[in-house]
């Protein structure tokens, strides 16, 4: 079972990929955002390329747990992107409050200079984002 994990940001959408056993997540691309469509058309190839039956959206809601403007935005690409799924895909939405920063202290402790970091953080928090998930539904299975 593999799943696409996404950290949808205002410019780049951060792109992770579990392994075929849905155990790991690993940090793969950053996709340039260029409009929904576009957006949308880009992640569903990746869902075909990586035979991925999953879909994990970080959505950003506030520090108070609820949805703000940012989480509002993000909404607005995972209806397109439910929409345009291939039957038997699912998507799912997983809190993403602290990834980045999480991220970037995982990036820290690997030594990654910050220059670097700043071209790894959105694929790496979306790792982290599918990660948690992932963790969650081997919880829930057990």
């Amino acid at each position: 079972m593999r799943a696409l994990g996404l950290d949808v940001g205002m410019r780049t959408i951060g792109v992770a990929v579990s392994d075929e056993l849905g155990l790991a997540a690993h940090p793969e691309i950053v996709l340039t955002r260029r409009g929904t469509a576009h957006d949308v058309a880009a992640v569903i190839e990746l869902v075909r390329a990586r035979d991925a039956v999953a879909v994990v959206v970080g959505l950003p809601y506030e520090l108070s747990g609820e949805i703000g403007p940012r989480a509002r935005r993000v909404r607005v690409f995972t209806s397109a992107l439910e929409q345009a799924l291939p039957p038997g895909v699912e998507l799912h939405e997983q809190d993403e409050r602290f990834t980045t920063a999480l991220a970037e202290r995982v990036l820290i402790e690997a030594d990654v200079s910050r220059a670097r970091r700043k071209d790894v953080i959105d694929k790496q928090a979306a790792a982290v984002i599918l990660q948690g998930w992932l963790d969650a539904r081997r919880a829930r299975l057990t």
